[in-house]
């Protein structure tokens, strides 16, 4: 009982950042894969979460161990010139991702008939609010219980009574189809889960947490059931929508589409669950992203920062934090703006970046003097190098598919 009570009180910060994989983004993918491809995609959630945990452990033990961020180390390790352009690259591909984020609330608001001039200042405003009043224990106490939320998409694949039989099947039986598609599909699916950002949030909040090396075991307790929440959330969607969209032939792009065309097939309850999940996905991201962002710029130009401190305990942190906010904002409530365009350009840099932060990852958390005897076993190194080439591979395919619909 009080290791349990000891593991409650420790874990957190992998639960939610796996968690926000499952963002606006994210849900449009997994939508799209059931709608167009019923179940035959089920089993590719099984190597994503793999790699989930591979990376998120090196994130969680590097803080443990050495008691700073990923942004912390890049500048101490390779210069400070390294480290702003780092910096500058990932502050806009966050800014997109938030814009992605803040339109995936208004849209989920839409369907409950509330316009995002109305609804996208109230929930950015609701994100300032919560991040720059409350400290660190209250913010994660509140983003562990929104994670339960997602258990709306668990509801939702069920009330769709899809065939169990075959859903098991498709889930233990790869499927290729070699059209252009379907793979990018594929490497959507792995990609949207492995994002530059993640390593730095993950590495900063367990660091911010006080975690240290007799900790470690509940950190990897922590990374192993985040990463298999976000695989079992991402599951049912594409149970969901493959259950109804896809026997029904119904082709969409985008999550709140889904939610539309479960209304007519799965019911009014269907409905609701899956609109509410996607109101809870972009929010809670859009809390999560623009934080992450201040987090590694603060890191990385050694500046003070910190949930719930002051303007005045820190003011770089601050301005930051509600600039992003502001910006997004902003930007989204541009009457007729091809946001989707602006997403594109965020995915192309996310695509370019992280391989680079990949090979920073690997090559610090392998430092024996930064690790010391917790550096990287011979099985890890060759594991984790293996499925750096591998995402390298995706990034290039999913880049080179960006690029050609932004020009399209």
């Amino acid at each position: 009982m009080r290791r349990l009570i000891i593991l409650l009180s420790l874990i957190g910060p992998a639960i939610i950042t796996s968690n926000i994989d499952n963002d606006a983004g994210g849900i449009a993918i997994y939508s799209i894969a059931g709608a167009r491809y019923g179940y035959n995609l089920l089993w590719t959630l099984i190597p994503t979460i793999f790699l989930l945990i591979i990376y998120q452990e090196m994130s969680s033990r590097m803080g443990v161990v050495t008691g700073k961020g990923l942004a912390d180390l890049i500048r101490e390790n390779y210069g400070i010139k390294t480290a702003f352009w780092v910096m500058v690259c990932l502050f806009f591909t966050n800014l997109g991702n938030t814009m992605a984020e803040f339109s995936g609330w208004a849209a989920s608001m839409e369907l409950f008939s509330i316009s995002k001039y109305v609804s996208v200042p109230l929930g950015a405003f609701f994100v300032w609010y919560l991040v720059r009043r409350w400290n660190y224990s209250i913010f994660e106490k509140i983003f562990l219980f929104v994670c339960l939320i997602y258990l709306t998409y668990i509801f939702s694949a069920f009330l769709a009574k899809p065939d169990w039989n075959e859903v098991m099947i498709k889930t233990v039986t790869p499927s290729i189809q070699w059209n252009m598609d379907y793979l990018i599909i594929i490497v959507s699916i792995i990609g949207t889960s492995i994002t530059p950002w993640q390593q730095f949030y993950l590495q900063s909040v367990v660091v911010e947490k006080g975690l240290n090396e007799k900790d470690l075991w509940a950190a990897r307790f922590d990374v192993i059931f985040g990463s298999i929440m976000m695989g079992i959330v991402a599951y049912f969607i594409i149970v969901a929508c493959g259950a109804t969209l896809f026997p029904a032939g119904i082709k969409i792009d985008s999550a709140e589409e889904a939610a539309l065309s479960l209304k007519p097939l799965a019911g009014e309850y269907a409905y609701i669950l899956f609109a509410v999940g996607l109101a809870n996905a972009s929010l809670f991201s859009a809390c999560i992203l623009p934080l992450v962002t201040t987090y590694y710029i603060c890191e990385a130009m050694g500046w003070e920062a910190g949930v719930g401190k002051s303007f005045k305990e820190a003011p770089q942190f601050s301005f930051i934090f509600t600039s992003i906010l502001v910006i997004a904002v902003a930007i989204v409530l541009i009457p007729n703006l091809p946001l989707i365009k602006v997403m594109w350009f965020s995915q192309i840099i996310n695509c370019l970046l992280l391989p680079v932060i990949l090979i920073f990852m690997l090559q610090l958390i392998n430092n024996k003097e930064l690790m010391g005897a917790y550096k990287n076993s011979l099985w890890i190194n060759i594991v984790s190098y293996f499925s750096t080439l591998m995402l390298i591979v995706l990034s290039v395919v999913l880049l080179y598919n960006t690029i050609i619909n932004v020009f399209r």
